[in-house]
């Protein structure tokens, strides 16, 4: 455009200069003028709309204050068109039956395929939820078009933070809560879309499944270790540790993860694991995450490995290949399909149909399991506002 304008100017500059000489400097500083506030007005123009395309418009939905990583935000009561910016809060909105509009994948190999698809524990939950970018990088203008009225981000989101919060009211969970506490921080989801009591039935039945496999295992892993490993791309492997999502699992299960394992590190896993490391992954059993078909075939390629065949777990036949998205889903419905694997391979037996606990309810708030949750607050803590609820406010818990 500002090429274009110049263009005109220099043609109508050399026509005055023929037919109007002496007026030639005063026709100059007019023109110049002229079209220096077309220019202007062109460039400021695109500016402007841009600003509006992304400036929320008012509303008088009936909000209430929360408090989270980034501040208060005022939620809708009812939220009807949520967008979430990681999948394991996608995986939390559907256990409490809430279907999201739009949710972000974890690469951008994944933002053009099925990935919110193949995620098998999620089931047809996810027809037709919209893939709104990448997880560390969402698409805003996708976003803004699914007209949301409430958007879950992490701390991963912060530098968009200001830009999602025009779109729309915006709470903001540190990622360690999402995938690593992922039971509090699937209660503090519950909390904000106020759905605490659906949460409660969830994790009753959570907690109920534990104990029924329990008693099945028996005591036929005492004293064995249970390893979960994976690949991590350019021929290294990954091992999951302790405080994991799948650790969380098993230590509720009471079951064992190896020495090497058996640690809190800062990512949830030992990575950049060679072949001549594979030591650090092994365990009287291997669960071992594979992700999609590439993840299957690497899996393929690693049992023809000599140093493979010298693992404990593989000389005692007890390697399973399982879904890596399932077995990092951080979540009610991906735990769900992670204890009926462990029925599969550790029991050898389908899974029996688990009894959902019966609701305690205190007239108040869902009351935890206790020893099951920590006594914290996570993102919502007691301010001013009498609107703000805090996340576990007492001690009290159901003693079983």
């Amino acid at each position: 455009m500002r090429l274009f304008l110049q263009l005109i100017k220099g043609r109508i500059r050399g026509l005055l200069e023929k037919v109007l000489p002496r007026w030639q400097a005063w026709w100059q500083w007019l023109l110049g003028v002229g079209l220096t506030a077309m220019i202007a007005s062109a460039c400021s123009g695109t500016v402007i709309n841009h600003s509006d395309m992304l400036t929320a418009k008012p509303t008088s939905t009936p909000c209430r204050v929360v408090q989270h990583a980034m501040g208060e935000t005022c939620v809708p009561n009812n939220p009807q068109r949520v967008v979430t910016l990681i999948h394991h809060i996608l995986g939390h909105t559907l256990s409490l039956d809430v279907k999201p509009v739009g949710s972000d994948v974890r690469s951008i190999e994944q933002s053009s395929g099925n990935y919110l698809d193949v995620q098998s524990y999620l089931g047809d939950k996810t027809e037709g939820i919209m893939v709104t970018g990448i997880e560390e990088s969402p698409n805003l203008e996708r976003i803004l078009r699914l007209k949301p009225d409430l958007i879950f981000a992490t701390d991963y989101n912060n530098q968009v933070y200001s830009l999602l919060s025009q779109i729309a009211p915006v709470v903001t969970v540190p990622f360690k809560d999402v995938v690593f506490n992922w039971k509090e921080g699937f209660y503090f989801i519950a909390q904000v879309l106020g759905k605490e009591e659906k949460a409660q039935q969830a994790l009753n039945h959570y907690y109920q499944r534990i104990e029924e496999l329990k008693i099945s295992l028996g005591d036929r892993y005492q004293g064995q270790t249970i390893s979960t490993a994976g690949d991590s791309g350019i021929n290294t492997l990954f091992a999951l540790t302790k405080g994991t999502f799948s650790g969380s699992i098993l230590s509720d299960l009471g079951l064992q993860q190896p020495e090497a394992q058996n640690v809190v590190t800062p990512n949830g896993a030992i990575y950049g694991i060679s072949e001549e490391r594979l030591e650090l992954v092994d365990g009287d059993v291997l669960f071992f995450l594979a992700y999609g078909k590439e993840g299957k075939a690497i899996f393929e390629r690693l049992r023809q490995r000599p140093l493979w065949k010298t693992l404990k777990a593989v000389q005692k036949g007890q390697v399973y290949l399982v879904n890596g998205w399932t077995w990092t889903g951080s979540s009610i419905l991906a735990a769900d399909a992670v204890i009926d694997d462990l029925y599969k391979y550790l029991v050898r037996s389908p899974s029996p149909v688990a009894t959902v606990l019966k609701v305690k309810y205190d007239g108040q708030r869902p009351l935890l399991p206790c020893g099951k949750l920590k006594q914290r607050s996570i993102a919502v803590s007691p301010t001013k506002s009498p609107e703000v609820r805090s996340l576990f406010p007492s001690s009290d818990c159901v003693r079983s």
